[in-house]
């Protein structure tokens, strides 16, 4: 079960973006994450006219290490932990370490 998934509001630990807050738009593997607003980069795009492509430098966002992440708590307005916690039928929820209440699908 991955503890950070598509939707949740994450905040960047380390790195030049350290503070950002933005959401997960894509989970690029086990490890990696598109977070928008965060880890932009400039790339050079050549002109392609068949396919309707304006040449130009364009900001385009890039994965980020889920270990440089944390969920954003916004009861607490910090950076949390999350855990796992299971139910009485059975069921594995996502939960914050320090309050201990569930996660919330956005």
């Amino acid at each position: 079960m991955n503890k950070i998934r598509k939707g949740d509001q994450v905040i960047v630990l380390t790195g030049r973006d350290k503070g950002k807050r933005g959401t997960v738009s894509l989970r690029k593997d086990d490890a990696h994450l598109v977070v928008d607003g965060v880890n932009l980069v400039k790339k050079h795009a050549k002109p392609n006219p068949l396919k309707g492509v304006v040449g130009g430098i364009i900001e385009k966002t890039m994965p980020i290490h889920q270990s440089n992440v944390a969920i954003f708590n916004g009861a607490t307005g910090k950076a949390d932990r999350v855990g796992i916690k299971l139910l009485a039928d059975g069921k594995r929820v996502r939960v914050y370490k320090s309050s201990g209440e569930e996660i919330k699908v956005a």
